[in-house]
């Protein structure tokens, strides 16, 4: 299956580079921003386009961004019409477009006016491209996307260029899992309690895009060595009152949402719905260890069983904007997130320990039966003001956000000896937490001159976690009893206070655009875990983007960013998870937060075609690196409690870590029906240590989709992803394959889509193989986890439009727009 993947794959490069879509010399362009004739805010995601004169068809186009503003390149010398369309808006026609060889036509602000009669339905009919690579971030808009419809958030991100998630829904970022995830540009504790959940709690049809940011500026929070990820929810700007569901329903998912959106003038407000729940999957697993001590003797311990998971969510919230005065703009948002997930099963063991000879000294069997529930609960609300000048792009915002979670978790597992007449032990546990945090921001923007602006501001994070933990230990008479040793409760406290200041510019007749800053952030942690004692510390990050184009469809973008990676209250809590008493896993309060410097180097290129190619390389250096080690105990003691034949894994700051790794993605139209879309990305990391020998692994991801137009009103869409195994540290991780189809209706005028979905359909577990080791043991487990499915999707909009009249003659007309909300991220 690998070497018909890897085929078709340089196929499809064989036909990108030999795809007739060049670009020719002389050709112009044509720029703009459209904006709303009442509200004089941008408009944004209108649909523009492009026609030579005489024909009814257009032949090029494109979306306008989040400040209404759009850029038409690679236009041959004409003379053309151009129409801009959004929804609830009377149509824009400018004739006579004139476009010179080489030169720029700029057609300012284009007022789109509100439509003043009453729609009884809703025909959406504007799209974005899937893939926007901006200079500061690459977008990747969820809603084309068909064969992750029916499933989560995670789903859409196993699409999104140089992301990459394994089957356990751990998340990378080019390769790396240290990722600052934030919803609507705003951090949620609903991350903080398990990322993995949170991530397949999210319906993919609640998704409006994925923004993947991996060289983030000074206005951006300096956590997360490997970027930023955020993910905007939908929401309308529409005017009226209009919404839609949408429904899914297969063999081992279910979810389904409800949307409604309401405006009226200057008022509106969004609601939503949504719930999803992953059925009862059962997976297997087989472990085969062999321990060696100092005498010679050979342990080996064999675990062969199996695991059944289920897990449900659902979400809900509603938010408010009033566009106050042209100038001045209110948000605010509550929403509710609720995820829960139980697992238990079965594993026999068997444990040998034999003499340097070969003779046996020991045998012993055992049944360990295991089960587990999580649930979380977690409430977010933000204010959001943002005031705008007369002077264009002069604007102030403050935000206010805070996020509360609750959470649970409930243990039990018990392990019966089948020989050896050794007591049966076994323990359970309930720890209950919550987590609270607040982030409150300034963010000011001063246009200096045409091409020289400054921005500066400050921001704090306040975080509170409380946790506690009680632990019950099976008596000899098969009763529990507390275990004071392991009972306890902690209080954790970060406080992060930041400023700061950065510049963006135009410089040498606009041949260069620059964008540097400095952020300064102080940390002070607080945990009172016995003997701990965690130092403030500070941090400086500078960071800098240096982008040129070199011609009207190709650029090149340099950036360096300095970021660290601050360890959560789970990385340092020294509570032992013992739910599995030979693999035994604890936090270290010890650790220090991971340095990182980053460097990246990108190039783009559109082809007059429509075909769009992105290739990045990177380079990134590590210090006090983060990192899980495993260390073999004989008899691991905790809490006057021996433990025999057992790897204890902690993560530690061990050495280094550089990785050097590049990424490609190409997206090619073939003929008016079929698109083809690549990423490939690959990397190579070294981790460099004082106690153990230099590891250099090298791994790669690619993956292929193909759409195909059949007619006006049916779709379909084949993906297909493999990622490579890599050597780390102490071993590999396994290499898997995963592979989609899907194919959609739309019916009732557009307003109605039904779709089929089948997930792996020939496979029904994916198979992952990896290995473990150090120098006194040797570990490979295989896991078969189940992730064949199908599936069917219902959608439907609906909605009845009353638009606003347009403002009195005394009201001012300018083209001071503010921009959507960013915060100080």
């Amino acid at each position: 299956m690998r070497s018909v993947f890897t085929f078709f794959f340089f196929l499809f490069i064989s036909a990108f580079i030999n795809v007739n879509a060049q670009t020719g010399n002389g050709k112009g362009k044509i720029n703009g921003k459209v904006t709303d004739a009442a509200t004089k805010l941008p408009v944004d995601y209108a649909t523009v386009s492009l026609f030579k004169q005489g024909s009814a068809s257009p032949f090029n186009g494109i979306s306008t961004d989040a400040k209404g503003n759009f850029n038409i390149e690679n236009v041959p010398a004409g003379d053309y019409k151009l129409t801009v369309d959004f929804l609830g808006y009377t149509r824009s026609t400018i004739e006579h477009v004139i476009v010179n060889a080489g030169g720029s036509a700029a057609l300012g602000n284009i007022l789109l006016k509100p439509v003043q009669n009453q729609l009884s339905t809703v025909n959406v009919t504007a799209k974005a491209p899937i893939i926007e690579n901006r200079i500061d971030k690459m977008v990747y808009n969820a809603a084309n996307d068909l064969t992750a419809q029916g499933g989560v958030a995670i789903d859409v991100l196993k699409k999104v260029p140089q992301v990459t998630v394994d089957i356990d829904g751990n998340v990378e970022l080019q390769g790396n899992s240290n990722i600052r995830f934030l919803i609507n540009g705003k951090p949620s504790s609903i991350f903080g309690a398990s990322l993995a959940d949170a991530l397949q709690s999210i319906p993919a049809s609640q998704i409006k895009s994925i923004e993947v940011v991996t060289s983030p500026g000074a206005k951006y929070d300096a956590a997360g060595t490997g970027g930023i990820i955020n993910i905007i929810l939908k929401d309308s700007k529409v005017s009226g009152v209009n919404g839609s569901i949408n429904a899914a329903a297969g063999t081992r998912l279910e979810n389904g949402s409800l949307n409604l959106n309401a405006r009226k003038g200057n008022f509106g407000v969004n609601a939503y719905f949504s719930g999803n729940a992953q059925l009862k999957t059962t997976g297997k697993s087989a472990n085969d260890r062999s321990s060696y001590n100092t005498t010679g003797d050979t342990t080996r311990l064999l675990q062969n069983g199996s695991n059944t998971s289920q897990r449900s969510s659902y979400q809900t919230g509603i938010s408010f904007n009033w566009a106050i005065t042209p100038k001045d703009d209110l948000t605010a948002s509550l929403g509710f997130n609720h995820f829960g997930n139980h697992n238990y099963g079965l594993t026999n063991q068997q444990e040998t320990q034999t003499a340097a000879d070969g003779s046996l000294i020991s045998q012993l069997l055992s049944l360990r039966n295991s089960d587990s529930r999580f649930s979380a609960n977690s409430t977010d609300y933000s204010v959001n003001y943002k005031k705008t000048f007369q002077k264009e792009g002069q604007e102030l915002e403050v935000l206010y956000s805070s996020s509360y979670s609750k959470n649970t978790v409930n243990y039990f597992q018990e392990q019966d000896y089948l020989s050896g007449g050794y007591q049966a032990t076994g323990s359970r546990g309930n720890n209950p937490g919550n987590d609270r945090e607040t982030n409150i921001s300034v963010d000011y923007t001063q246009p200096v001159t045409k091409n020289f602006t400054l921005e500066g501001g400050a921001k704090a994070v306040i975080e509170n976690l409380k946790n506690t933990v009680n632990t019950d230990t099976l008596l000899a008479d098969r009763t529990y009893a507390n275990n004071a040793d392991q009972t306890y409760g902690f209080n954790y406290k970060r406080n992060i206070y930041a400023v700061y200041l950065s510049t963006s510019a135009s410089l040498f007749h606009n041949w260069l655009d620059v964008k540097a800053g400095l952020r300064n952030e102080y940390t002070k942690t607080t945990a009172d875990f016995p003997g701990v004692n965690i130092p403030g510390y500070n941090t400086l990050a500078p960071s800098a983007t240096l982008s040129h184009k070199l011609t009207q469809t190709q650029s090149i973008k340099l950036s360096y960013n300095y970021r660290i990676e601050r360890p959560d209250y789970g990385e340092i809590n020294p509570f032992y998870n013992i739910s599995d008493p030979h693999n035994i896993s604890t936090g270290n309060p010890n650790l220090k937060p991971e340095v990182s410097h980053g460097i990246e180097l990108g190039y783009n290129k559109s082809f007059e075609g429509g075909a769009n190619v992105y290739i990045g390389t990177f380079y990134r250096h590590n210090i006090d690196d983060i990192q899980p080690y495993t260390v073999p105990y004989d008899l691991l003691t905790i809490n006057g409690r021996d433990y025999p034949n057992v790897l204890l894994t902690q993560r530690s700051n061990i050495g280094t870590q550089t990785s050097i790794g590049g990424n490609i993605f190409a997206s090619v139209p073939v003929g008016s029906k079929l698109n083809l879309r690549t990423n490939a990305f690959l990397v190579s990391r070294t981790n460099d240590n004082p106690g153990v020998n230099r590891v250099t692994g090298f791994g790669y991801r690619v993956n292929l989709n193909a759409t195909y137009q059949f007619g006006h009103d049916l779709t379909a869409e084949a993906f297909g992803n493999y990622n490579s195994s890599q050597k780390n540290l102490q071993g590999t991780r396994p290499y898997f394959l995963f592979y989609n189809f899907a194919i959609r209706k739309q019916f009732l005028n557009k307003k109605a889509s039904l779709g089929l979905l089948a997930s792996n359909p020939f496979n029904k577990y994916v198979n992952m193989r990896s290995n473990t080791f150090g120098p006194t043991f040797n570990q490979i487990n295989l896991r078969q986890a189940p992730v064949q499915s199908f599936g069917i999707t219902l959608s439907y909009k609906f909605g009845k439009l009353e638009f606003a009249k347009e403002k009195e003659k005394g009201d001012k007309e300018d083209n001071d727009t503010p921009a959507p909300p960013e915060g100080n991220r």
